[in-house]
Protein backbone atom coordinates (compact mmCIF):
# COMPACT_ATOMS: atom_id res chain seq x y z
CA UNK A 1 0.00 0.00 0.00
CA UNK A 2 1.21 3.55 -1.09
CA UNK A 3 1.75 6.20 1.61
CA UNK A 4 -0.88 8.38 0.22
CA UNK A 5 -3.39 5.16 0.11
CA UNK A 6 -2.40 4.36 3.74
CA UNK A 7 -3.75 8.26 4.82
CA UNK A 8 -6.36 7.64 3.18
CA UNK A 9 -7.06 4.33 4.94
CA UNK A 10 -6.51 6.00 8.11
CA UNK A 11 -8.89 8.66 7.39
CA UNK A 12 -11.57 6.79 6.73
CA UNK A 13 -11.07 4.44 10.17
CA UNK A 14 -10.70 7.99 11.90
CA UNK A 15 -14.16 8.86 10.18
CA UNK A 16 -15.75 5.84 11.81
CA UNK A 17 -14.70 6.28 14.98
CA UNK A 18 -15.13 9.95 15.07
CA UNK A 19 -18.83 8.85 14.60
CA UNK A 20 -18.70 6.30 16.95
CA UNK A 21 -17.80 8.76 19.82
CA UNK A 22 -20.36 11.55 18.55
CA UNK A 23 -22.93 8.39 18.19
CA UNK A 24 -23.80 9.69 14.90
CA UNK A 25 -24.04 8.19 11.56
CA UNK A 26 -20.89 7.33 9.91
CA UNK A 27 -21.85 8.88 6.85
CA UNK A 28 -22.96 12.41 8.62
CA UNK A 29 -19.01 12.73 9.33
CA UNK A 30 -17.34 14.04 6.71
CA UNK A 31 -13.79 15.38 7.52
CA UNK A 32 -11.75 18.18 6.51
CA UNK A 33 -8.15 18.13 6.46
CA UNK A 34 -6.84 21.47 7.91
CA UNK A 35 -2.96 22.44 8.18
CA UNK A 36 -0.40 19.95 9.81
CA UNK A 37 2.72 20.85 12.56
CA UNK A 38 6.32 19.67 12.15
CA UNK A 39 5.33 16.47 12.97
CA UNK A 40 3.27 13.88 11.30
CA UNK A 41 0.04 14.47 13.37
CA UNK A 42 -2.82 15.29 11.01
CA UNK A 43 -6.15 17.37 11.90
CA UNK A 44 -9.25 17.70 10.73
CA UNK A 45 -12.50 19.66 11.13
CA UNK A 46 -16.26 18.44 10.32
CA UNK A 47 -17.97 19.24 7.47
CA UNK A 48 -20.42 21.28 9.99
CA UNK A 49 -19.59 23.25 12.26
CA UNK A 50 -18.79 21.60 15.78
CA UNK A 51 -16.41 22.81 18.90
CA UNK A 52 -14.19 19.19 18.19
CA UNK A 53 -11.02 18.62 15.76
CA UNK A 54 -10.15 15.06 14.94
CA UNK A 55 -6.80 14.05 15.29
CA UNK A 56 -4.56 11.47 13.79
CA UNK A 57 -1.48 10.78 15.65
CA UNK A 58 0.24 7.56 14.22
CA UNK A 59 1.03 5.85 17.31
CA UNK A 60 4.38 4.66 15.75
CA UNK A 61 5.54 8.04 15.67
CA UNK A 62 3.03 9.80 18.08
CA UNK A 63 2.52 9.71 21.67
CA UNK A 64 -1.04 10.28 21.96
CA UNK A 65 -1.22 9.70 25.83
CA UNK A 66 1.76 11.98 26.74
CA UNK A 67 -0.52 14.28 25.43
CA UNK A 68 -3.56 13.61 26.84
CA UNK A 69 -1.56 13.85 30.29
CA UNK A 70 0.32 17.33 29.57
CA UNK A 71 -3.14 18.45 28.20
CA UNK A 72 -4.84 17.41 32.07
CA UNK A 73 -1.85 18.44 34.16
CA UNK A 74 -1.62 22.11 31.97
CA UNK A 75 -5.16 22.47 32.83
CA UNK A 76 -4.78 21.70 36.17
CA UNK A 77 -2.42 24.78 36.42
CA UNK A 78 -4.57 27.41 34.88
CA UNK A 79 -3.26 26.61 31.14
CA UNK A 80 -5.70 27.03 28.09
CA UNK A 81 -4.89 24.07 26.79
CA UNK A 82 -7.81 21.84 24.35
CA UNK A 83 -9.87 19.33 26.21
CA UNK A 84 -9.67 15.88 25.16
CA UNK A 85 -13.06 14.47 24.75
CA UNK A 86 -12.17 10.65 23.37
CA UNK A 87 -8.90 9.19 22.78
CA UNK A 88 -8.10 5.58 21.51
CA UNK A 89 -4.29 5.24 22.28
CA UNK A 90 -3.69 1.96 20.16
CA UNK A 91 -5.43 3.92 17.07
CA UNK A 92 -4.03 7.13 17.81
CA UNK A 93 -7.16 9.08 17.22
CA UNK A 94 -8.45 11.47 19.43
CA UNK A 95 -11.24 14.23 19.35
CA UNK A 96 -9.98 17.25 20.89
CA UNK A 97 -11.27 21.37 21.31
CA UNK A 98 -10.99 23.28 18.25
CA UNK A 99 -9.23 26.55 19.53
CA UNK A 100 -9.93 27.84 15.95
CA UNK A 101 -7.78 29.74 13.53
CA UNK A 102 -6.89 33.20 15.17
CA UNK A 103 -3.12 32.23 15.75
CA UNK A 104 -1.16 35.05 17.64
CA UNK A 105 1.35 35.02 14.21
CA UNK A 106 -2.05 36.83 12.50
CA UNK A 107 -2.13 39.18 15.35
CA UNK A 108 1.30 40.75 15.46
CA UNK A 109 2.14 43.85 14.60
CA UNK A 110 4.12 46.72 15.16
CA UNK A 111 1.12 48.39 17.12
CA UNK A 112 -0.14 45.32 18.79
CA UNK A 113 2.96 43.82 19.60
CA UNK A 114 3.81 44.69 23.12
CA UNK A 115 -0.09 44.14 24.07
CA UNK A 116 -0.33 40.88 22.62
CA UNK A 117 3.39 39.91 24.14
CA UNK A 118 2.36 40.67 27.89
CA UNK A 119 -0.70 38.50 27.41
CA UNK A 120 1.72 35.69 25.97
CA UNK A 121 3.55 36.74 29.41
CA UNK A 122 0.84 35.62 31.79
CA UNK A 123 0.45 32.30 29.86
CA UNK A 124 4.43 31.56 30.38
CA UNK A 125 3.69 32.31 33.87
CA UNK A 126 1.41 29.95 34.54
CA UNK A 127 3.82 27.62 32.69
CA UNK A 128 6.11 27.96 34.93
CA UNK A 129 4.50 27.89 38.05
CA UNK A 130 3.78 24.33 37.00
CA UNK A 131 4.98 21.53 39.82
CA UNK A 132 7.39 19.43 38.57
CA UNK A 133 6.11 15.76 37.95
CA UNK A 134 9.68 13.99 37.11
CA UNK A 135 7.08 11.03 35.91
CA UNK A 136 5.22 13.05 33.43
CA UNK A 137 8.29 15.56 32.04
CA UNK A 138 11.20 14.30 30.70
CA UNK A 139 14.56 16.42 31.85
CA UNK A 140 16.22 18.88 29.79
CA UNK A 141 19.31 17.43 30.07
CA UNK A 142 22.43 17.35 28.87
CA UNK A 143 22.35 14.06 26.79
CA UNK A 144 19.42 15.50 25.13
CA UNK A 145 20.78 19.26 25.00
CA UNK A 146 23.71 17.46 23.00
CA UNK A 147 21.81 15.24 20.72
CA UNK A 148 19.62 18.24 19.38
CA UNK A 149 23.03 20.00 18.61
CA UNK A 150 24.13 17.35 17.18
CA UNK A 151 21.28 17.54 14.52
CA UNK A 152 22.86 20.86 13.05
CA UNK A 153 25.98 19.07 12.60
CA UNK A 154 24.14 16.44 10.74
CA UNK A 155 21.26 17.46 8.49
CA UNK A 156 22.42 20.93 8.58
CA UNK A 157 25.67 21.01 7.78
CA UNK A 158 26.31 17.66 6.06
CA UNK A 159 23.19 16.50 4.40
CA UNK A 160 21.61 20.37 3.34
CA UNK A 161 24.77 22.33 2.26
CA UNK A 162 27.14 19.28 1.69
CA UNK A 163 30.32 20.49 4.21
CA UNK A 164 32.30 18.26 5.44
CA UNK A 165 33.54 18.84 9.13
CA UNK A 166 37.36 18.26 9.79
CA UNK A 167 38.72 17.48 13.09
CA UNK A 168 39.46 20.99 13.74
CA UNK A 169 36.02 21.90 12.83
CA UNK A 170 34.17 19.20 15.12
CA UNK A 171 36.73 20.31 17.94
CA UNK A 172 35.28 23.55 17.66
CA UNK A 173 31.99 22.90 17.48
CA UNK A 174 32.18 20.52 20.62
CA UNK A 175 33.64 23.43 22.47
CA UNK A 176 30.52 25.83 21.63
CA UNK A 177 27.96 23.30 22.26
CA UNK A 178 29.47 22.98 25.81
CA UNK A 179 29.34 26.32 26.33
CA UNK A 180 25.29 26.46 25.36
CA UNK A 181 24.85 23.24 27.21
CA UNK A 182 26.73 24.56 30.23
CA UNK A 183 24.70 28.00 30.20
CA UNK A 184 21.23 25.72 29.89
CA UNK A 185 21.77 24.04 32.97
CA UNK A 186 22.98 26.62 35.04
CA UNK A 187 19.88 28.42 34.46
CA UNK A 188 16.76 27.62 37.49
CA UNK A 189 15.15 24.85 35.81
CA UNK A 190 11.23 24.86 35.10
CA UNK A 191 8.46 23.59 32.59
CA UNK A 192 9.27 24.09 29.01
CA UNK A 193 6.90 24.12 26.42
CA UNK A 194 9.49 23.69 23.90
CA UNK A 195 7.69 25.37 20.72
CA UNK A 196 6.60 28.73 22.46
CA UNK A 197 5.76 30.77 19.77
CA UNK A 198 3.37 32.87 17.34
CA UNK A 199 2.09 29.65 15.77
CA UNK A 200 1.22 27.53 18.63
CA UNK A 201 -1.24 30.38 20.48
CA UNK A 202 -4.33 30.88 19.29
CA UNK A 203 -6.52 33.84 20.13
CA UNK A 204 -9.60 31.86 21.28
CA UNK A 205 -13.16 33.52 21.09
CA UNK A 206 -13.03 35.07 24.20
CA UNK A 207 -9.65 36.74 23.68
CA UNK A 208 -7.84 33.96 26.09
CA UNK A 209 -4.85 32.62 24.54
CA UNK A 210 -4.99 29.07 23.84
CA UNK A 211 -1.80 26.72 24.04
CA UNK A 212 -1.43 24.09 21.64
CA UNK A 213 1.71 21.48 20.45
CA UNK A 214 2.89 21.21 23.91
CA UNK A 215 3.38 17.22 23.58
CA UNK A 216 7.60 17.56 23.54
CA UNK A 217 7.30 19.52 26.97
CA UNK A 218 10.33 18.88 29.34
CA UNK A 219 12.26 20.85 32.45
CA UNK A 220 14.52 22.96 31.37
CA UNK A 221 16.23 26.32 31.07
CA UNK A 222 13.98 29.15 32.24
CA UNK A 223 14.83 31.03 29.25
CA UNK A 224 13.98 28.65 26.80
CA UNK A 225 10.14 29.14 26.23
CA UNK A 226 10.60 33.23 26.37
CA UNK A 227 13.18 33.24 23.46
CA UNK A 228 11.10 30.79 21.31
CA UNK A 229 8.43 33.76 21.88
CA UNK A 230 10.45 37.01 21.56
CA UNK A 231 12.81 35.41 18.56
CA UNK A 232 9.96 33.62 16.57
CA UNK A 233 11.62 31.42 13.69
CA UNK A 234 8.57 33.19 11.68
CA UNK A 235 8.41 36.80 12.59
CA UNK A 236 11.05 38.81 13.46
CA UNK A 237 11.30 42.23 15.62
CA UNK A 238 13.82 45.04 16.53
CA UNK A 239 16.33 43.90 18.50
CA UNK A 240 16.05 46.86 21.61
CA UNK A 241 12.30 45.65 21.34
CA UNK A 242 13.05 42.19 22.06
CA UNK A 243 15.37 43.12 24.82
CA UNK A 244 13.22 45.32 26.50
CA UNK A 245 10.48 42.55 26.61
CA UNK A 246 12.80 39.84 27.68
CA UNK A 247 14.14 42.64 30.53
CA UNK A 248 10.45 43.20 31.41
CA UNK A 249 9.78 38.81 31.34
CA UNK A 250 12.74 38.98 33.86
CA UNK A 251 10.80 41.83 36.40
CA UNK A 252 7.61 39.82 36.18
CA UNK A 253 9.52 36.47 36.74
CA UNK A 254 11.37 37.79 40.15
CA UNK A 255 7.62 39.55 41.37
CA UNK A 256 5.84 36.19 40.75
CA UNK A 257 8.88 34.32 42.69
CA UNK A 258 10.03 32.22 39.68
CA UNK A 259 13.48 33.85 39.25
CA UNK A 260 15.67 35.28 41.95
CA UNK A 261 16.21 38.69 42.55
CA UNK A 262 20.07 38.06 42.49
CA UNK A 263 20.09 37.04 38.55
CA UNK A 264 21.28 40.33 37.25
CA UNK A 265 20.15 41.88 33.73
CA UNK A 266 23.52 40.79 32.38
CA UNK A 267 23.44 37.13 33.20
CA UNK A 268 19.74 37.10 32.26
CA UNK A 269 20.48 38.29 28.99
CA UNK A 270 23.03 36.17 28.48
CA UNK A 271 21.41 33.20 29.22
CA UNK A 272 18.39 34.30 26.85
CA UNK A 273 20.80 34.86 23.96
CA UNK A 274 22.96 31.58 24.56
CA UNK A 275 19.73 29.26 24.92
CA UNK A 276 18.43 31.40 21.81
CA UNK A 277 21.82 30.36 20.16
CA UNK A 278 20.89 26.86 21.17
CA UNK A 279 17.52 26.80 19.61
CA UNK A 280 18.08 27.84 16.29
CA UNK A 281 21.21 26.48 15.83
CA UNK A 282 18.63 23.50 16.46
CA UNK A 283 16.15 24.41 13.90
CA UNK A 284 18.65 24.90 10.96
CA UNK A 285 19.56 21.11 11.80
CA UNK A 286 15.11 20.40 12.21
CA UNK A 287 14.05 22.53 9.10
CA UNK A 288 16.93 20.59 7.24
CA UNK A 289 15.71 16.87 8.18
CA UNK A 290 12.19 18.17 8.08
CA UNK A 291 12.43 18.78 4.16
CA UNK A 292 15.22 16.29 3.52
CA UNK A 293 13.22 13.23 5.61
CA UNK A 294 10.09 14.04 5.93
CA UNK A 295 9.15 15.86 2.94
CA UNK A 296 8.03 19.16 4.41
CA UNK A 297 10.17 21.73 1.72
CA UNK A 298 7.70 24.50 2.83
CA UNK A 299 9.99 24.46 6.45
CA UNK A 300 13.53 25.99 3.90
CA UNK A 301 12.42 29.62 3.35
CA UNK A 302 12.43 29.94 7.46
CA UNK A 303 16.03 28.83 7.08
CA UNK A 304 17.48 32.31 6.23
CA UNK A 305 15.60 34.03 9.86
CA UNK A 306 17.44 30.97 12.04
CA UNK A 307 20.29 31.90 10.23
CA UNK A 308 20.08 35.45 10.84
CA UNK A 309 19.57 35.19 14.96
CA UNK A 310 22.65 32.43 14.90
CA UNK A 311 25.22 34.84 13.52
CA UNK A 312 23.47 38.00 14.97
CA UNK A 313 23.86 36.44 18.68
CA UNK A 314 27.43 34.64 17.77
CA UNK A 315 29.42 37.59 16.79
CA UNK A 316 27.87 39.41 20.29
CA UNK A 317 30.10 37.26 22.23
CA UNK A 318 33.79 37.10 22.39
CA UNK A 319 33.27 33.83 23.55
CA UNK A 320 31.32 32.68 20.38
CA UNK A 321 32.99 34.60 18.04
CA UNK A 322 35.30 31.70 16.75
CA UNK A 323 31.80 30.03 15.54
CA UNK A 324 30.55 33.21 13.96
CA UNK A 325 33.80 33.64 12.04
CA UNK A 326 33.41 29.92 11.05
CA UNK A 327 29.53 29.85 10.13
CA UNK A 328 30.19 33.07 8.04
CA UNK A 329 33.06 32.19 6.21
CA UNK A 330 32.24 28.37 5.24
CA UNK A 331 28.77 27.55 5.78
CA UNK A 332 27.34 31.26 4.85
CA UNK A 333 28.78 30.94 1.03
CA UNK A 334 26.90 27.45 0.85
CA UNK A 335 23.64 28.49 2.10
CA UNK A 336 23.52 31.69 -0.52
CA UNK A 337 23.42 28.90 -3.43
CA UNK A 338 20.27 28.18 -1.99
CA UNK A 339 17.00 29.23 -4.02
CA UNK A 340 15.67 29.27 0.11
CA UNK A 341 18.25 32.06 0.75
CA UNK A 342 18.55 34.48 -2.50
CA UNK A 343 14.69 34.71 -2.35
CA UNK A 344 15.08 35.82 1.01
CA UNK A 345 17.82 37.87 0.04
CA UNK A 346 15.21 38.89 -3.01
CA UNK A 347 12.33 39.98 -0.51
CA UNK A 348 14.95 42.31 0.74
CA UNK A 349 14.78 40.53 4.88
CA UNK A 350 18.27 40.94 5.59
CA UNK A 351 18.21 44.89 5.25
Amino acid sequence: MSPTETLAVREQQLSLWVAQQLARAPKSIQLKPIASDAGFRRYFRFSTPSQWLAVDAPPQTEDSLQFINLARYLSAHKVNTPSVLAADDASGFLLVTDFGDELLYRHLTPETVATRYQQTFETLVSLQKCVDEPTLIPRYDLALLRRELQIFSEWFVGNLLGYGLSDAENTLLDKLFTDLENSALEQPQTLVHRDFHSRNLIICSDNTLGVIDFQGALWGACTYDLVSLLRDCYIRWPAALVKDLALDYRKTAINKGLLPATIDEQTYLRWFDWMGLQRHIKVLGIFARLNLRDNKPHYLKDLPLAIRYTLEVAQAYPALQPFADWFREKLLPLAEQHSWYSDYLTAGELK
